[in-house]
């Protein structure tokens, strides 16, 4: 009824039930997105952000494209979210400077190996002891929120048709070549980090759920999600898709 009210009459009282309505689904990806970032990240800053992605995709969803609304609106309120994230510039100068370092490794290990590394090959090729590299990727495992943790979501969940004059054929052909760099990219990672990002990002599993399901801790599992975040930037970034 309200659904009915909103689209054919644009009523603002049906909107603003909408809104509470799925507050819900915004809350539950706000808990998602906020999983093991720092304490100084207040939650209802999160769920704040993705209000706005919620009154977004309220206000542009059409019914005829034949897609979920939740569909349609997870990745906006999920976008809008990094977008206030971001703004924040809460990331420490240290933790930026060992993520970067963490990627240049990946890319130059990839480079002239063909694969990825382990975490000893990684070690290594960072100077680091085992030790030493899963407390950096603990650190960084709070930071992985940006643009291309935005496009692993659009590249892993289904598309949402948005029919708006503010998407031009150019941007539309843009978008689909990152999503098929970024997949392309998904296919040659190794199999296990490979998993953990279609349960995250696909199956909407929490991290602690990913590491019952395939028998790891979770902080195993927030590792694997940082190495293939940081090794799917770096080979966007090498494709000119970053």
């Amino acid at each position: 009824m309200h659904w009915d009210r909103w689209l054919r009459r644009r009523q603002m009282s049906s909107r603003d039930h909408l809104i509470v309505h799925y507050s819900p689904l915004v809350k539950f990806i706000a808990g998602r997105v906020g999983a093991g970032l720092p304490s100084s990240v207040d939650p209802g800053d999160l769920i704040s952000y993705g209000v706005f992605g919620l009154i977004d995709a309220i206000e542009r969803f059409d019914p005829d494209q034949g897609v979920k609304f939740e569909t349609f609106a997870g990745p906006r309120i999920r976008g809008s979210i990094y977008d206030g994230l971001r703004q924040l510039d809460w990331v420490p100068r240290t933790v930026r400077s060992r993520a970067r370092s963490i990627e240049a490794a990946l890319a130059d290990f990839e480079h002239r190996n063909g694969r990825a590394p382990s975490d000893a090959e990684l070690a290594e090729s960072l100077d680091v002891g085992l030790d030493e590299l899963e407390r950096w990727l603990a650190e960084v495992a709070s930071t992985t929120v940006g643009p291309l943790d935005r496009a692993v979501a659009a590249g892993l969940e289904p598309v949402a048709v948005d029919g708006d004059a503010e998407h031009t054929p150019t941007a539309a052909l843009e978008a689909d070549e990152v999503r098929a760099g970024l997949r392309s990219a998904i296919r040659s990672l190794p199999e296990r980090e490979r998993l953990v990002l279609g349960l995250y990002y696909d199956e909407g599993l929490t991290l602690a759920e990913i590491g019952g399901v395939i028998g790891l801790t979770e902080s195993r599992v927030s590792q694997l999600h940082t190495r293939s975040v940081l090794s799917l930037r770096s080979r966007m970034r090498s494709a000119g898709l970053d």
